[in-house]
């Protein structure tokens, strides 16, 4: 419930005319007061809106950055209080996400797998993490009301692996110091590129900014850099195949009848000893040996063996969305495959569109826009970038995982929790679990690296049981990862 309405600074909710632009003011700040009830406990907190400068080398005002911020507010001394740093990817999306379906104290109305459904509007998250730790929701620049602002910002500065890195530290640490919350426990989550993010944050962190952190979460991660061509790419997406092939139930009887993640350990095990090594020996492949390997990734995918021989044993992802409900009429979603989609043809090697994201965007746009007026009273005429204006991004020089890994190595308080729902096909659960396989060679690291499987797609919170789940995991993870009163980091 809203308690109070505090303005802080000037224009803090207007827009700000520079030229002819509609602009956010640089430095601003909304207050509103609000209580949450969470595991059956209500307690008070606060909402912070507003933005935070980026400044350039020559300490300009380069751009704003919109954040939200919750802060528990009936404990006496936050000190030791845990601190979440939030992000999600794209690279372009905004904080919306996770904000309002994940982990924030209100999430979007939508039915209990994660469907669009009308009135639209937002509700009560009973099983956030406000409880246990502050966050704050970041968005980077274009991404939500966040926008460049100096007319002679350079975009290169900011579109970038390593740009969006090095700028994104210094504010965090400019806003640590603003909120007073240097002594606190700190945790970054990223989802999808976010994850990007926020495993070479880790690093820079440390290292220009000398802040040390207790967690990374990666939610659906990203690749981090780390190297997966040829045959362990191809042979690495069979056990998502088969997680979706198992949710349409197009599998032999005995395969649909098992528990999914049992059924999975199987695949995996033969994607890993015996499928890899097949595709690594590409055409010089005994012939017998083929069929053999085709046949077999039929039964796990669900596909045709003709279609999968006639691809070289080498299935894309975007053949298989288009290839596996064909004669149903029906496409699958790239980020959740348990989402239908409707091609002009039945023709074609992938989908028209993605269905999963055109049913996302139609339940969260309406939602987040009404949340910042009605709930959190920011009040702009900005528009809000679900997805912002961030093109040609930097690629090169992505050694986000190794950065990880060195973080790691050079903070024992450091842990790494992954999440990852089983049907997602552009960030698959089975390359997630790669990364954290390959993020520390020497395996000396391997109890502080934890993963986490959800029967849900790329935004596994959607679906109510694992919105639950999730966010369990997370409190958990949190809780075991702070340190007892007096023990040092140290190897």
């Amino acid at each position: 419930m809203k308690l109070l309405l505090t303005f802080v600074a000037v224009c803090c909710f207007a827009t700000l005319s520079i030229g002819q632009k509609r602009m956010l003011a640089p430095d601003s700040v909304v207050i509103t007061e609000h209580k949450a009830t969470i595991n059956g406990k209500t307690f008070p907190y606060r909402a912070t809106t507003g933005t935070q400068p980026v400044w350039n080398e020559n300490n300009e005002i380069d751009a704003a950055l919109f954040y939200t911020y919750y802060e528990r507010t009936d404990v006496d001394d936050n000190t030791t209080r845990p601190l979440l740093i939030s992000f999600n990817g794209g690279p372009g999306s905004a904080s919306v996400w996770m904000h309002i379906a994940y982990t924030g104290p209100r999430i979007l109305k939508i039915d209990d797998e994660g469907y669009p459904i009308q009135p639209y509007g937002i509700k009560e998250n009973p099983f956030s993490v406000l409880d246990v730790a502050d966050i704050v929701f970041v968005n980077p620049v274009n991404t939500g009301y966040s926008r460049l602002i100096h007319p002679e910002a350079k975009k290169e500065d900011y579109f970038g692996v390593n740009q969006d890195i090095k700028y994104l530290a210094e504010w965090i640490s400019t806003f640590v110091t603003r909120h007073n919350r240097w002594t606190s426990p700190k945790y970054l989550i990223g989802e999808s590129y976010g994850t990007t993010r926020v495993s070479g944050l880790a690093l820079a962190l440390q290292n220009n900014e000398w802040m040390y952190l207790n967690g990374i979460v990666l939610v659906s991660p990203t690749g981090l850099g780390i190297k997966r061509e040829g045959a362990v790419e191809a042979g690495n997406r069979l056990p998502y195949f088969a997680a979706a092939a198992w949710y349409h139930n197009k599998l032999a009887p005995e395969l649909q009848n098992k528990p999914l993640t049992e059924m999975l350990e199987e695949v995996e095990e033969y994607a890993i000893n015996d499928l890899i090594p097949a595709i690594a020996k590409g055409g010089f492949l005994e012939d017998s040996k083929r069929e053999e390997v085709a046949e077999k990734m039929a039964y796990y995918s669900g596909l045709s063996k003709q279609a999968i021989l006639d691809n070289n044993l080498d299935v894309g992802t975007g053949f298989f969305w288009k290839e596996l409900l064909r004669e149903e009429g029906y496409t699958i979603g790239r980020l959740d495959s348990r989402y239908k989609g409707l091609d002009k043809t039945a023709a074609g090697t992938r989908p028209d569109f993605n269905s999963e994201l055109t049913s996302w965007l139609h339940s969260f746009t309406p939602a987040i826009n009404h949340y910042f007026k009605n709930y959190l009273n920011y009040d702009t005429d900005v528009k809000y970038n679900m997805f912002g204006p961030v093109r040609p991004w930097d690629r090169s020089g992505d050694q986000t995982g190794e950065n990880l890994r060195q973080a790691m190595a050079q903070n024992p308080y450091l842990h790494v929790l992954t999440q990852s729902g089983y049907y997602d096909g552009a960030t698959t659960y089975f390359n997630a679990k790669y990364n954290m396989w390959q993020l520390d060679p020497s395996g000396r690291m391997k109890d502080r690296l934890s993963f986490k499987g959800y029967e849900s797609g790329h935004m596994m919170y959607l679906r109510r049981e694992d919105l639950e789940k999730a966010n369990n995991d997370l409190r958990a993870f949190i809780k075991a990862t702070l340190p007892g009163e007096g023990v040092p980091a140290k190897y």
